[in-house]
């Protein structure tokens, strides 16, 4: 099967979104299972809406997810360029051969004029689209609609026949004929639409497999057609792809995840500190599973057993709690080292370290992660957990509702006993500073643990929650512990 050619084709329209994102690794997986080629391809061609900026913003999200494309931007191909707003001279060319042949004519109708008719057609109980009015115009109505200024749209000239086609995914899938009325592939002012760019570009760069979303189910006969007419008209002599429609991704309120929706945006994982591995395991879960119940494997292993038979076409709800669960797992599962250097742009975006780290805050990094490596679903929660290894003592702020809860009435004798018996100590070390808090607080006072550490851990870390207590003393050193209980015991 090396010669499987599967692409992904997203428009570069703002944040990439997970069910993009999904399409792109269930492709990137088919490729690697079968030794065939992924293609990535930028379908660039709405002016309107398309950026650079997120052009670049998609390279590097394929990129961070580690998703690599053995054609494409900034790797080239035999079939580049890989933008379709360098390839304009090629639709231009298409569209001519199909005009002259007759599989696409000129559409004069206004969009007031669409909408009239689409209104009296529901109206009149008939299947809405498109009702054929420009398909047979004599040279004489053409010239009257040009001298009134229209400028006419190119609509391609469906067969008027049902389709069939065995769905890789959904299996076999039939539309009848009225469901699938003319449509447009270049607007009236040139711009060729995704009707005509998408599937001529499949059949110039010999595409053999589409996967994409189920969103794009109803686009399908007519592209059908239209492989027919490429055909004819000698634009390509491969046959047409397979077709296999992924299922939808589904949000709150069991209805399709939006851009719309936060949990959608890639952005909100990288800046939440999500890893690549967590991510692309839990998309993968949407729609495929791997077997035996597992849902914990990375994406080399996803594409060692991926098979779209085994794609799902039932809906897939998108949770968040379990993305994050997962997430998690990974943190734990890569070494504490890894997960150090993965941290420092997010304490660096807090203004606790360089990037890259000195080497004093490196070694404070390498010190402290065997505390946090367990502790930790996303990155984003380092900041605040180790923030107070790495800020002055007097710009230690302690959190008003954590103190709020801990220091009660006999805090101040607490913090001036653990203060007393921790200057006493001539070995500061975790097993040394635990058994003189134990003894001082536990044994001598009489309080419960959580009473006794509870005003010691929000004077040192500024938190109720902190990695462990005494190891975080030993990590912050005898001079600032002291000071730090000093500062809370006086108010």
């Amino acid at each position: 099967m090396t010669d499987v050619r599967v692409r992904f084709c997203p428009s570069p329209t703002g944040n990439p979104h997970v069910g993009m994102i999904r399409t792109a690794l269930f492709n990137w997986a088919y490729a690697r299972h079968t030794g065939g080629t992924f293609v990535f391809r930028i379908e660039d061609t709405d002016s309107a809406r398309d950026s650079e900026q997120s052009y670049l913003d998609l390279l590097d999200a394929m990129r961070w997810l580690g998703l690599d494309w053995d054609e494409g931007p900034e790797v080239g191909g035999p079939y580049g360029p890989y933008r379709q707003s360098q390839r304009l001279e090629r639709y231009d060319d298409v569209a001519d051969r199909l005009r002259a042949a007759g599989y696409a004519y000129p559409c004069y109708c206004t969009p007031a004029e669409l909408a009239q008719r689409r209104e009296a057609a529901l109206a009149a109980g008939r299947t809405p689209g498109y009702d054929g009015q420009c398909r047979e115009l004599t040279a004489d109505q053409r010239a009257s609609f040009e001298a009134e200024g229209r400028s006419p749209a190119l609509r391609f000239r469906m067969p008027g026949t049902d389709f069939t086609w065995d769905d890789l995914v959904r299996g076999e899938m039939h539309v009848g004929a009225d469901h699938v009325p003319d449509y447009v592939l270049v607007r009236g002012n040139g711009e060729p639409l995704y009707t005509l760019v998408n599937p001529v570009d499949d059949a110039l760069m010999d595409i053999t497999h589409v996967l994409r979303g189920e969103d794009l189910l109803s686009s399908t006969p007519r592209q059908l057609a239209l492989y027919d007419a490429l055909r004819a008209v000698g634009v390509t002599e491969r046959p047409t792809p397979a077709f296999g429609h992924l299922p939808y991704v589904m949000g709150e309120g069991n209805r399709k995840l939006s851009k719309r929706d936060p949990e959608s945006s890639l952005n909100m994982y990288r800046e939440s500190g999500y890893l690549p591995e967590g991510l692309t395991n839990y998309l993968a879960l949407l729609g495929w599973s791997i077997g035996d119940d597992r849902e914990f494997f990375g994406k080399d292993e996803m594409a060692q057993h991926f098979e779209v038979s085994r794609v799902n076409p039932n809906p897939a709800r998108f949770d968040l709690k379990k993305c994050r669960a997962i997430n998690g797992d990974w943190i734990r599962f890569l070494p504490a080292d890894e997960i150090g250097r993965r941290l420092v742009p997010y304490l660096a975006a807090a203004g606790l370290v360089a990037d890259p780290p000195t080497e004093d805050q490196q070694r404070i990094i390498d010190d402290v992660m065997p505390l946090i490596h367990e502790r930790m679903d996303t990155l984003d929660q380092a900041a605040p957990m180790i923030g107070f290894l790495f800020v002055p003592d007097d710009r230690l702020v302690i959190d008003p509702v954590d103190a709020a809860k801990i220091l009660t009435d006999g805090s101040v004798e607490v913090l001036t006993t653990a203060r007393d018996v921790l200057a006493a100590l001539t070995d500061w070390t975790t097993p040394e500073i635990e058994r003189a808090l134990r003894t001082a607080l536990v044994e001598g006072l009489g309080l419960k643990p959580k009473l006794a550490f509870g005003p010691v851990r929000l004077a040192v870390t500024g938190r109720r929650i902190s990695p462990p207590l005494f190891e975080s003393l030993e990590l912050l050193g005898r001079e600032s512990s002291l000071a730090r209980i000093d500062a809370c015991a006086r108010g």
